[in-house]
């Protein structure tokens, strides 16, 4: 259940169920409790925030507010209603899956473009993951909205991805991934070439205050958002735009797409982020139309998950896979590599 369903009234103070819970940032500036909450909570309207805080739904320090209280530094707030959570069960699905590899303690998937990793608002069936219960019968935490899964990439970003099948290897390749021995690379086609040729990009990752679908990257030393780190290697130019290869340290929500765009070199075809409009002109003839045409063959974000490295969770072995670039982005570099002639040089 989120504010932007429908709430209930509240009976009774010993009915009540906690939703949400948040602590505010030491950092944070005076704000309404409304607009806050309208940047924690995924798919909320300001009107139901509203409406949840004249219901008594929302309590700060135990106490119940106004909406036009201003939340400050600490405050402790809790956003409860007179039912559970929702709870949505996760149905199988029989959904065409392209396994790399499968074994009795994990899974790899080439997940397509297009594809959503796991159920939730807006899109509880045909997700990967009603596809993976529907070939596995089951997975760890099947009770719960994201079984077996220790990471995910964007619904408009293909490649690889491992899913755990058993408890043991869930805990396990959870904890490669939070001491950050994954090894995960990326390639992207972005707007522009990076000045630079290779870096490391650092910041704290957030929700953007204009828009909360996207992220932004915030210096490191602030007091909000967790910090993302990524490294980068320029690895063809083609005058307006580049194909990057991207290594993560972390992995957060966008990161990958955030840290582009905040060097001033979105995602080529990134919507989201700007990408879908042309950023860098070229003095060759027809060059909108060109673009036009290249958005056209790859009309999502220009960006594939393209190996993964890791640690077998039972038998130790280290185990590695790559999946090449699918039709879409190997047609927009192939016409690239055509009229720019650079040739290929990654590794």
């Amino acid at each position: 259940m989120s504010i932007n369903e429908e709430i209930d009234p509240i009976d009774s103070e010993d009915d009540l169920y906690e939703h949400f819970n948040f602590t505010v940032d030491k950092g944070q500036q005076l704000l309404r409790i409304d607009k806050y909450l309208l940047l924690k909570i995924s798919n909320a309207t300001r009107s139901k925030i509203q409406a949840g805080i004249e219901l008594g739904a929302v309590k700060v320090n135990g106490a119940i507010i106004k909406s036009n209280y201003k939340v400050k530094p600490f405050d402790e707030i809790v956003v409860a209603f007179s039912h559970p959570p929702r709870v949505k069960d996760v149905l199988p699905e029989n959904i065409p899956l392209d396994i790399v590899f499968e074994d009795d303690e994990l899974i790899i998937i080439n997940k397509p473009a297009g594809m959503v990793v796991h159920p939730a608002h807006g899109n509880w069936n045909g997700t990967l993951v009603n596809g993976l219960l529907y070939h596995c019968q089951q997975l760890p935490g099947k009770e719960e909205i994201r079984p077996g899964l220790v990471h995910r990439i964007d619904k408009d970003t293909s490649g690889i991805l491992v899913v755990a099948k058993s408890e043991y290897s869930l805990i396990q390749l959870a904890k490669q991934f939070f001491d950050h021995s994954i090894e995960r690379t990326y390639y992207a086609l972005c707007w522009g070439v990076p000045k630079l040729e290779k870096a490391t990009l650092r910041g704290k990752i957030d929700r953007s205050p204009k828009d909360r679908k996207v992220m932004m990257i915030f210096p490191e030393d602030a007091d909000h958002g967790k910090l993302a780190i990524t490294h980068y290697e320029v690895v063809e130019s083609f005058v307006f735009c580049s194909l990057i290869k991207f290594n993560l340290e972390t992995g957060r929500t966008h990161q990958i797409r955030a840290h582009a765009s905040s060097m001033g070199h979105p995602l080529f075809s990134d919507a989201a982020y700007g990408g879908d409009k042309i950023r860098y002109m070229c003095s060759m003839a027809n060059f909108k139309t060109f673009v036009n045409n290249l958005m056209k063959v790859c009309s999502r974000q220009a960006l594939h998950a393209y190996s993964l490295g890791f640690e077998h969770p039972k038998s130790k072995e280290l185990m590695y896979y790559e999946q090449e670039f699918p039709e879409d982005m190997k047609e927009v570099i192939d016409k690239l590599r055509a009229v720019f002639n650079d040739g290929p040089n990654r590794n």
